[in-house]
């Protein structure tokens, strides 16, 4: 199969993009989805300055990459976020630190960017985060009514449609990563997401089968659900540890200890079935890039990007375009 094989550089933001760029294409990767953080890619300069985006795509093509997608979940994580959360102070400017309404409006005005910085470097779907005003009220006590629920996702439309105005200009998609703290992080919350902004073509999903699999929803079903939005995939694998002891909550463990009710494994190592994802991209006629999102806090990292590649392309195959009895059809 055709499709490109790449690899997130949202883990690897500590590395300069000439750097990461180099072992990448050692490693055997078609290209690079770029984040919006690091110096990676400037979503500001790339809105204001065609030159700059092509300094970002030569870094790649000098090691013979090339890049189908940009990412920028952090910015996008503050427009429906409550934001009174001083975590997130770290994915804004220090100026709007702990000023609710000044991290959002930085980032709506930096989603903007996404889709025009996005038509100057020559690609199409821009991956990344919503936040959510409700997933603090996941579980139902204090109570939680309908309608809070559904002023939460008015509050999403009403964020996001000025935003998704932008990409329709700019003739871009953006695809959310369907994921906990998201407005959207199962088929529900999915269908729901799009009823709210009236299934508008710009809004689609960058399909990661990790999130989906741990709260033991089939990913594979979430495609067959959405097979017109699947913008993007990301390749990513978890694995559930639940012993009795802890549950999928996590029990607040951090990532990495065994303790763990389930955690996020290389590609390969982990619980996510592949070969039945292949198979429901393949009934949705997608042939976007595969994007390695490399997260395993066993495994050193090198060694982990450079054998998800190769299980990627080992794991990736064509429809068949004949049925397999045809030879023995009356002619």
């Amino acid at each position: 199969m055709s499709r490109p094989v790449t690899m997130f550089t949202g883990q690897w933001a500590d590395l300069p993009l000439e750097v990461l760029a180099q072992k990448a294409a050692s490693w055997g990767y078609d290209g690079l989805e770029l984040a919006c953080w690091g110096d990676h890619f400037d979503v500001e300069k790339g809105a204001k300055d065609p030159a700059y985006c092509d300094k970002q795509k030569a870094i790649l093509a000098k090691h013979g990459l090339k890049v189908w997608s940009i990412s920028n979940h952090l910015a996008g994580q503050l427009v429906c976020d409550p934001n009174f959360d001083c975590r997130s102070d770290i994915f804004a400017p220090k100026s709007v630190a702990g000023n609710a309404e000044g991290k959002r409006a930085w980032a709506v005005e930096q989603m903007k960017y996404s889709a025009q910085a996005a038509k100057n470097l020559g690609v199409k779907v821009v991956n990344g985060f919503t936040g959510s005003p409700i997933w603090h009220m996941l579980y139902s006590f204090p109570p939680v009514s309908d309608k809070m629920i559904a002023d939460g996702f008015k509050f999403f439309a009403d964020q996001f449609n000025p935003i998704l105005d932008v990409f329709a200009e700019c003739g871009v998609k953006f695809a959310l990563e369907v994921h906990p703290t998201e407005i959207a992080f199962d088929i529900y919350t999915a269908q729901e997401a799009l009823k709210a902004i009236k299934n508008r073509p710009e809004f689609g999903f960058n399909f990661d089968p990790s999130h989906l699999y741990w709260q033991m929803v089939d990913p594979a079903k979430f495609i067959q659900a959405f097979p017109e939005r699947i913008y993007h995939v990301h390749m990513k694998d978890a694995a559930l540890q639940l012993d009795g002891k802890s549950g999928i909550l996590a029990s607040h463990l951090n990532f990495g200890r065994p303790e763990r009710g389930w955690d996020f494994r290389s590609l390969g190592h982990g619980g996510v079935n592949f070969e039945e994802i292949i198979r429901a991209l393949n009934h949705a006629n997608y042939t976007g890039p595969l994007s390695v999102e490399w997260e395993d806090c066993g495994m050193e990292r090198e060694y982990g990007a450079r054998e998800a590649c190769a299980f990627v392309r080992k794991v990736n195959f064509s429809p068949s375009n004949v049925q397999f009895d045809a030879a023995f059809d009356d002619k």
